[in-house]
């Protein structure tokens, strides 16, 4: 029996480093709905939704997602598994794709990918091996950061969200389950070649511009592009990569390790 997959984008307008920018103009179209415009190209994915926070600021959030007819749950700002599980539970998911909304170009057929291969060993958490898995795999074969995805069980979620307890767990949703390979199965989708010098994430201001100026240049011929595309222009581009190439490495995520 077909098991419910349930794609859920985190998103807050509460950035310092760039704040709103989960609304900011891609192609005259909010990064938001780029996003999920991407994840209904996946048809594996049985429904979308955008979990965002009760603070106030967060209502231009929901009053976009109302707008445009797009499910959306509000929970815990800083409890952000807490907001995970409480929207996986609310629709009753069995599995969930995690995409943040700062990741723009997330990549349908890596999802199509990360789908197949976690259906294939019945694994308890997979993830496309970008910046996000710094922590846990050895830097090979890496995606350009920004196209980080994580699907797993409801059950797993459950799991962490009954037992986590640090506050580094709480907040970035999945550390406890990739933390501890004893007791899960985890699994990592890594490419052929090794894209770590890409940066294709949004939180500062010279992210925004790569990522606007990728939009103009392939969006208005190839509303549907993905990750070749983009390769193929920065290719012939190689002064543009070099935009935010400040911020390659400096996602955060060192603090994981042990």
């Amino acid at each position: 029996m077909k098991r419910k997959l349930v794609a859920i984008i985190q998103a807050r307008m509460g950035s310092t480093r760039l704040p709103g920018k989960v609304l900011l103009p891609l192609c005259k179209k909010p990064v938001l709905w780029q996003i999920v415009q991407r994840l209904k190209r996946v048809s594996e994915i049985d429904q979308v939704v955008v979990a965002t926070t009760l603070q106030d600021r967060d209502q231009s959030i929901v009053d976009f997602c109302r707008q445009e007819g797009i499910f959306y749950f509000r929970g815990s700002e800083d409890d952000t598994l807490d907001r995970y599980y409480q929207a996986a539970l609310k629709e009753d998911a069995e599995d969930i794709i995690r995409v943040t909304a700062d990741c723009p170009l997330v990549d349908p057929s890596l999802i199509r990918r990360l789908i197949l291969l976690y259906r294939s060993e019945a694994y308890d958490h997979v993830g496309i091996a970008t910046g996000a898995a710094v922590a846990t795999h050895e830097a090979s074969g890496f995606y350009p950061d920004g196209l980080d995805t994580e699907l797993f069980s409801f059950k797993v979620l459950e799991t962490a969200w009954q037992e986590a307890r640090q506050p580094l767990e709480r907040e970035h949703v999945t550390p406890f389950i990739w933390q501890r390979p004893e007791r899960f199965k985890l699994g990592g989708l890594k490419g052929q070649q090794h894209y770590g010098h890409l940066r294709l994430t949004l939180d500062h201001p010279e992210d925004y511009e790569l990522i606007s100026w990728i939009y103009e240049s392939l969006y208005p011929e190839n509303p549907t592009f993905e990750l070749p595309e983009v390769l193929d222009l920065l290719d012939k581009n190689p002064e543009k990569s070099r935009i935010n190439q400040k911020w390659i490495g400096k996602e955060g995520y060192e603090v994981f390790k042990k």
